[in-house]
């Protein structure tokens, strides 16, 4: 019984004097880091830097510049020639023939505006499709974000539990060194601290994978090893009802108004299609000179459209655009799937990350507090131990895995409603 005393004593004050070390002193000056970015900056470097943004504006400019071609009228046409020209000083020919003209087509039915029309309308519909781009790197780098936040925070207790869990096996080895443990036991506690190491290592490669997918989607050539970033996993209860995020949705979502501007676009087809099939008449004013004599005159060619009246392209329009109308309606039914898709999830998540934050966090940390306390002064075995152990971390990364689905969740319902719903 003194014997147990005394090693309980020696384990009391070697345990004050391993949870009580000071850090060690730094090396040298601390070397400079970077600033910490928080989303809103890495969003805006992202639509300043990403090249697949960078390239889908341009497009964009390229289809504009399809307008001026669109409203470009016809080209007046010059003629000029002459007949019976003698280069010497008399010409048994007759007199010399000169003859100037000009002519222009004229189109009819409208085909300027709707050319104007249709190309303005397509203008229109590649805008909402960068817009609709922007909105998928936007989610992509957001749930980047949230990764790298998660693999930040995961690494931190990775090392908690390292550091903890040596300190544990550093007083079993004073236990097994003043003979109150066997060297089966010390052994298998020894083994558990491979658990925690692989959980650090793992925790390190994550949090390093997600720095460099997060650089690459904003934009950064060269991934930077000091790139760090601002922010926290927690997050607060949406505010906006399933009926707003509904009405939110349909208002704003780019890919709707893609398809609605492909209606636009088909519409102006139709019309153009039907404006081709109208004759253009062409106008040609002339003036000749023959001798001394000096004459006016002029003509109009009109093409008879009795065979071709552009049938084929007035029917493909037609069906087309009746297509387009189809797939609206299509688009819209998924916009509402979407959002309804997405509140589920978040609502799912919202409650499994409560659970956790509420409830098994604080359980599993005095659970594996008392049984450590015990096994330590030999009042459990060390099965009970190890399970109590083993459930800390998975219960630890477990709720911390919770907190990043619901704000993924959060994320993908900002997302479906193209609406901000994080405050």
């Amino acid at each position: 019984m003194v014997r147990r005393i005394s090693i309980f004593v020696v384990l009391i004050a070697c345990s004050s004097v391993l949870w009580a070390q000071p850090a060690p002193a730094a090396a040298g000056p601390p070397s400079p880091q970077r600033v910490p970015l928080s989303l809103a900056q890495v969003l805006d470097l992202a639509h300043h830097q990403n090249p697949s943004l960078l390239s889908a504006a341009q497009h964009l400019e390229a289809v504009r510049s399809q307008e001026i071609t669109a409203g470009l009228r016809q080209n007046p046409v010059v003629l000029a020639g002459g007949q019976m020209i003698s280069l010497g000083p008399d010409n048994p020919n007759g007199p010399d023939f000169y003859q100037a003209g000009l002519q222009r087509l004229f189109e009819r039915g409208g085909k300027r505006q709707a050319r104007l029309d249709t190309a303005r309308s397509t203008t229109a519909l590649t805008g909402f499709q960068l817009e609709d781009e922007r909105r998928q790197t936007d989610l992509g780098i957001r749930q980047a974000f949230s990764r790298m936040l998660y693999a930040r925070e995961s690494l931190a207790v990775s090392r908690d539990n390292l550091e903890g869990y040596r300190k544990t096996v550093a007083l079993m080895k004073i236990r097994l060194d003043a003979g109150d443990i066997d060297q089966t036991d010390f052994d298998r506690i020894d083994l558990q601290l491979a658990g925690f190491e692989s959980d650090f290592d793992n925790a390190e490669l994550t949090l390093k994978q997600s720095s460099i997918a997060l650089q690459t989607l904003a934009g950064i050539a060269r991934p930077d090893e000091d790139f760090a970033i601002q922010g926290s996993l927690n997050s607060s209860p949406v505010t906006m009802t399933l009926d707003d995020l509904r009405a939110a949705a349909l208002a704003r979502r780019p890919d709707l108004k893609v398809a609605q501007a492909q209606v636009e676009v088909n519409i102006g087809a139709e019309k153009l299609a039907i404006a081709n099939g109208t004759a253009d008449p062409t106008v040609e004013g002339e003036y000749e000179r023959s001798g001394h004599a000096n004459t006016f005159g002029g003509n109009i060619n009109i093409p008879l459209r009795i065979f071709d009246r552009n049938q084929g392209e007035k029917a493909r329009s037609r069906y087309e655009l009746e297509s387009s109308r189809l797939a609206l309606t299509a688009a819209q039914n998924q916009v509402l799937s979407d959002v309804d898709t997405a509140w589920a999830a978040y609502l799912s998540a919202q409650s499994q990350s409560q659970r956790y934050q509420a409830k098994y966090v604080a359980e599993a940390s005095h659970v594996r507090d008392n049984l450590e306390f015990s096994y330590r002064n030999g009042n459990t075995t060390l099965l009970d131990y190890l399970s109590a152990l083993a459930d800390y971390r998975q219960v630890n990364l477990a709720a911390l895995n919770a907190k990043l689905q619901l704000l993924l969740s959060l994320e993908q319902v900002s997302y479906a409603a193209n609406t901000e719903v994080l405050p």
